[in-house]
């Protein structure tokens, strides 16, 4: 669920606004399949799930959790579409966005409702050069395209930082492969399974 904006913010920008909630973005949630999937939603059992979804499902499913990728036909690119389809606050949406450090891939996590700094990101990272990765590089890393980049099941590793204001929230939705799929999952699980560092790189 991440906004698919296939423009890679301008290197060294300090802001990054883009409104992606997936893997550039994400909705990125790990919660049982009883939640509400909301209207347009397919959860259908029979149906075969999309092979991005099954593999983040399964990336779960090792770190001992279940999730149920939830499927939104006309799409979920963005945190307000994510947020609008799932029937939850944009702040409940994660947007999984990949920046390149000193030309090191990382991942943040960050709330719907937030903006990166990339200076904060980039101190993280331990580096100085912060601005964000370009399509290619995005599939290449993770396995995935723009727009659906989940927080977890990438192709290779990927060091990643988690906004603390998601850990403040009951659940929150994450991308599930596809412009398409997300998922719900407590915050708490996410940063255990993601591995990610729980950093403030957000703009206040």
């Amino acid at each position: 669920m991440s906004t698919e904006s296939s423009a890679a913010g301008e290197p060294g920008s300090k802001t990054d606004s883009t409104p992606d909630p997936s893997g550039d973005s994400g909705a990125d949630p790990g919660a049982d399949s009883s939640t509400d999937s909301g209207p347009g939603s397919s959860t259908d059992s029979g149906a075969e799930l999309h092979p991005q979804a099954a593999k983040v499902a399964g990336a779960a499913a090792e770190a001992g959790v279940t999730i149920s990728p939830v499927e939104y036909p006309t799409g979920v690119r963005t945190a307000a579409e994510a947020a609008e389809a799932v029937g939850c606050d944009v702040e409940q949406i994660v947007k999984s966005l990949i920046f390149e450090v000193d030309g090191e891939i990382v991942l943040a996590l960050t709330s719907g409702k937030n903006t990166i700094d990339t200076d904060k990101l980039a101190e993280a990272a331990g580096g100085a050069a912060c601005g964000r990765a370009n399509p290619d590089q995005v599939r290449a890393t993770t396995g995935y395209a723009i727009g659906g980049v989940p927080p977890i099941g990438h192709d290779q590793t990927v060091r990643s930082w988690f906004d603390p204001h998601l850990l403040t929230l009951p659940s929150v939705w994450a991308a599930a492969g596809t412009p398409r799929h997300v998922f719900e999952i407590e915050p708490s699980e996410l940063v255990r399974i993601s591995g990610a560092s729980v950093v403030d790189f957000t703009n206040h």
